[in-house]
C-alpha cells in the first residue's frame, strides 16, 4: 500500500505550520481529493481543525506514547482510502521528547514514514538569512528529506523576491509557496493553546475555509502533490485494533478471566464516552479499541445530557476544558448525581485530566460529581511533559504493575493530588511522584494516554464493563 504523503514542519513553534497544514488539507479536499490528516505528538486541538478541513478524523502519530514501531501501521490505518496524507509536525522539526534525542520529534516521525518534509518558515523578520536557516535544517540530518519550503507571513512582492533569490542561491530547496500576512485566518488561542474547533462551530468552519482559500492562492498545489507522490511504499501493515485486542487476550497480561470478556455474539457492554465542548480531547483509536474489545461505545455530552445513556456499564471521561464550562457542568445536577451513583454501584470509570476534575468535589469552588475526595482550581503554572508511569493499585483500567507512557498538560491543580490508593507512580527530575486515584472501580488521573500504545487498557476496561453488566 502506498499513500502519497508529506510532513509539514517548521523551525520552531509559532511559525504558522497549523495554518499552512490545515489550509493545505482544505485546499486539496476542495479539489475533490480524499485527504488524510495527521498530527505528530499528543496534541488534541490541531486534529480537530484538520478533521473539519478533511471531513474525516484527524489522527495523532506519537512515537513516545505509541512506540516507533506503530507509527507506520497507525498511519496506514488512518489513511486508508485516502488520495494523499498531510502530517503536521510538532514544535521545531528536530524537537523531541526531552532528553531522549530525536524520539517523537517531527523528524523522527518523517523518517519512520519515509515522507518528504516541507518547512514552513516565518519570514516576517528576515530576507537573505532565510537561506542559512533552511540550509541548516536541510543538512542537519541527512536521513530527513527536506524537499520544499513554504514562506509564511511575507510582507510584499519585493520581500518575496528577496527571499526566493536567497533560497535559490544558498539552499537548493525549492519554494512551494509564499503566504502573505493575513489576520483573516488567525485562530483564537488561550491558556493551553488554540481554541478547539468543537467550541467554535460556524466560526471554526469559516476559519478553516479561509485557511484553505489562502493556501490555494499562495501555494503551488500541483507541486505539493507531485512531492507527496515521491514518498516510497511503507514496509508495514495497517494497524488493526481487533488484532491488538486478540494479542492482548492471548497473552493474558493479568487481565480478568476469559469469561469476563464480552462473549462472542453476545450483547456488548455499553460504554458511555463523554464528549462535547467541555470534554473534546480524545484519540479515535481509543474508541476503536473498545469496540474491538466487544464494547458498544456511546458518546454523550455532559453539558446537555440529564443522565448517563441507558444501560451504561462503563464510563470514560477524557480531557478538555471543564474550567470554561464549570457553571454549566455544576448546574447539571441530575447528571452529576447519576455519575456519582454509577461509581458508587461499582461501575467502572476511567477519567483523564478534565475527567479527573469533573469527578472531584469541586472545581474553582463550584460543586462537581463528588466521586473523588479532591478539589481542583485553576493556577498560573503550566504542568507539561511526557511521563513513564506504573500502575500502583488495581483498577478497571490497569492491573498493578502495568507500565504506560503518557502526557501531562494542564494549568489546574488538585488538592490532594493523589488518594490513599494512587493511580500512577513516576519519576521526575525532582524525585518520585504518586498521582491520581484508584478508588473502588474508578481510575482517575491527569495522565493522558493513547491506548494504541497500551491496548491492554481497552481490553481491561471492556472486561470490567462486561463484568459490571453481568452483575
Amino acid at each position: 500500500m502506498n499513500i502519497p504523503r508529506l510532513v509539514v514542519a517548521a523551525p520552531s513553534s509559532g511559525a504558522g505550520k497549523t495554518t499552512v497544514a490545515t489550509g493545505l488539507i482544505a485546499a486539496l479536499a476542495a479539489r475533490g481529493l480524499a485527504v488524510s490528516p495527521h498530527k505528530v505528538g499528543p496534541d488534541y486541538i490541531d486534529p480537530g481543525y484538520h478533521g473539519l478541513a478533511a471531513g474525516r478524523p484527524g489522527r495523532n502519530l506519537d512515537a513516545f506514547m505509541c512506540g516507533p514501531e506503530r507509527i507506520a501501521p497507525l498511519f496506514l490505518h488512518g489513511a486508508a482510502g485516502a488520495d494523499v496524507a498531510v502530517v503536521e509536525g510538532v514544535m521545531g522539526l528536530y524537537d523531541g521528547a526531552s532528553g531522549r534525542g530525536e524520539l517523537a520529534s517531527t523528524a523522527h516521525v518523517a523518517k519512520l514514514l519515509r515522507a518528504p518534509v516541507v518547512l514552513v518558515v516565518d519570514a516576517s523578520s528576515q530576507s537573505r538569512s532565510v537561506a542559512a536557516l533552511v540550509h541548516g535544517f536541510a543538512s542537519w540530518d541527512p536521513e530527513v528529506r527536506l524537499a520544499g519550503v513554504i514562506l509564511n507571513r511575507v510582507a510584499s512582492d519585493r520581500h518575496e523576491q528577496l527571499l526566493r533569490e536567497a533560497l535559490e542561491e544558498g539552499s537548493g530547496v525549492p519554494v512551494l509557496g509564499s503566504v502573505r500576512r493575513s489576520a483573516a485566518v488567525a485562530t483564537p488561542s488561550r491558556h493551553l493553546g488554540l481554541i478547539p474547533a468543537v467550541e467554535r462551530s460556524a466560526e471554526a468552519l469559516r476559519a478553516v475555509a479561509d485557511m484553505g482559500e489562502l493556501v490555494a492562492a499562495s501555494v503551488d498545489l500541483d507541486a505539493v502533490l507531485a512531492l507527496a507522490r515521491t514518498a516510497p511504499p511503507l514496509d508495514a501493515e495497517p494497524w488493526d485494533p481487533a488484532a491488538e485486542i486478540a494479542a492482548v487476550r492471548e497473552a493474558g497480561g493479568g487481565l480478568p478471566a476469559a469469561d469476563g470478556f464480552p462473549a462472542a455474539g453476545g450483547a456488548a457492554p455499553r460504554i458511555a464516552v463523554a464528549g462535547g465542548a467541555a470534554f473534546s480531547f480524545s484519540y479515535a483509536e481509543n474508541a476503536e479499541l473498545l469496540t474491538a474489545a466487544g464494547a458498544e461505545v456511546v458518546p454523550f455530552d455532559p453539558l446537555h445530557a440529564d443522565g448517563l445513556p441507558e444501560g451504561t456499564a462503563g464510563l470514560v471521561i477524557g480531557g478538555g476544558f471543564p474550567e470554561l464550562y464549570v457553571r454549566e457542568l455544576s448546574a447539571n445536577g441530575p447528571l452529576r448525581s447519576a455519575i456519582a451513583a454509577f461509581a458508587a454501584s461499582g461501575g467502572p470509570v476511567s477519567a483523564e485530566c478534565a475527567g479527573l476534575l469533573y469527578l472531584g468535589r469541586e472545581l474553582d469552588g463550584l460543586p462537581m460529581c463528588g466521586v473523588l475526595d479532591t478539589s481542583a482550581r485553576m493556577t498560573e503554572r503550566l504542568t507539561l511533559g511526557y511521563r513513564e508511569a506504573v500502575a500502583l493499585h488495581e483498577s478497571p483500567l490497569a492491573p498493578v504493575g502495568t507500565r504506560v507512557r503518557g502526557h501531562e498538560f494542564h494549568r489546574t491543580v488538585c488538592e490532594p493530588g493523589a488518594g490513599e490508593r494512587p493511580a500512577w507512580g513516576w519519576r521526575l527530575p525532582t524525585g518520585p511522584r504518586t498521582e491520581g486515584f484508584a478508588a473502588g472501580n474508578v481510575h482517575a488521573s491527569y495522565l493522558h494516554l493513547h491506548w494504541a500504545g497500551s491496548p491492554q487498557l481497552a481490553a481491561s476496561f471492556a472486561a470490567a464493563a462486561a463484568a459490571h453488566r453481568a452483575g
